[in-house]
């Protein structure tokens, strides 16, 4: 049994193997009905039950749709149908109930470290739909989505632009070191990375940069990415965040600095005129309808790695 939590806990060998697993299967499902289960069906009469503390369209939707892809079924818990989180059952005794009923879990949870808990207590694989911390799934469907477009990550270079301190640039920065590629990040002294987290990243050798201009970060790169500037749940001034991270939008100007062959990518949902343009989101180097495709196949490959 594996759990799926972190982009760090999987060896640079593991992760190769669930992108290009991802890739084949999305190949054979050509004419298949959005629905229709692969040929193989490797959840074939299994369940994932969904647990979700915070809001969620994509993630929600693409596990729903990828273990139904792979023979299976989901059970969807919201958090005003459930004891956990209330204090009414312990997270111990809630993982040991759902690991009777099931045969994998994902959760989509405001904290890390009840995650890492339930994983403790789980009998059954429990994967990471989204933390305060990390958001490892969508990392790998925006590496499917990169390949897709540009060929091998390795040695490629990422522009990474606003909140240089949220789930996505922290798992963006444990991916840098797995699949050998630069990251560059652009963003305020107010918004740095996690010290933690450059430090892993130190050690595991990646190629980090941090830039307070966002020029600088974008300058000749393969792809600008960026996310929400107010993720749910941040407990900031939201207007005072905004105007620190205004020079970092995404505009027509951003993307000229960056190769004339680069790729822009959000995880959605994005906010439209704020990081980033309707010209950019919208345009021709915009691959971010993609990417919220492969959310679906790169967790059908995630799916399948645990089950191994």
């Amino acid at each position: 049994m594996k759990n799926f939590l972190n982009i760090s806990d999987l060896s640079a060998q593991e992760l190769k193997e669930i992108i290009e697993e991802a890739k084949s299967r999305k190949l054979k499902r050509k004419g298949f009905n959005k629905s229709e289960p692969d040929k193989d069906k490797p959840f074939s009469g299994m369940s994932m039950i969904m647990m979700f503390e915070k809001p969620s369209t994509r993630t929600r939707i693409s596990f729903d749709i990828a273990a139904k892809q792979l023979g299976g079924s989901t059970i969807i818990l919201n958090q005003d149908g459930i004891h956990y989180g209330k204090g009414d059952e312990s997270i111990k005794d809630t993982a040991k109930v759902l690991s009777q009923y099931a045969d994998m879990i994902m959760i989509r949870t405001a904290s890390h470290k009840n995650l890492n808990e339930f994983a403790k207590h789980s009998d059954i694989p429990v994967i990471n739909g989204l933390s305060e911390l990390s958001h490892p799934c969508q990392i790998m469907s925006d590496i499917l989505t990169f390949e897709e477009n540009k060929g091998s990550i390795k040695g490629k270079t990422i522009a990474w632009l606003g909140d240089g301190n949220n789930n996505m640039s922290n798992s963006f920065i444990e991916a840098s070191a797995k699949f050998n590629f630069k990251l560059n990040i652009g963003c305020p002294d107010q918004y740095k990375p996690n010290k933690s987290i450059l430090a892993w990243a130190k050690k595991n050798k990646a190629d980090i940069s941090i830039h307070k201009n966002p020029a600088d970060a974008v300058k000749n790169v393969d792809c600008i990415m960026t996310d929400k500037w107010v993720s749910m749940n941040d407990k900031v001034d939201k207007n005072k965040k905004k105007k620190l991270l205004k020079s970092y939008q995404v505009n027509k100007k951003i993307m000229k600095l960056a190769k004339s062959d680069a790729i822009f990518m959000h995880c959605l949902p994005v906010g439209r005129g704020e990081e980033a343009t309707d010209e950019v989101v919208d345009g021709k180097q915009s691959v971010v309808w993609q990417q919220a495709e492969n959310r679906v196949h790169a967790q059908k490959s995630i799916m399948n790695w645990c089950l191994k």
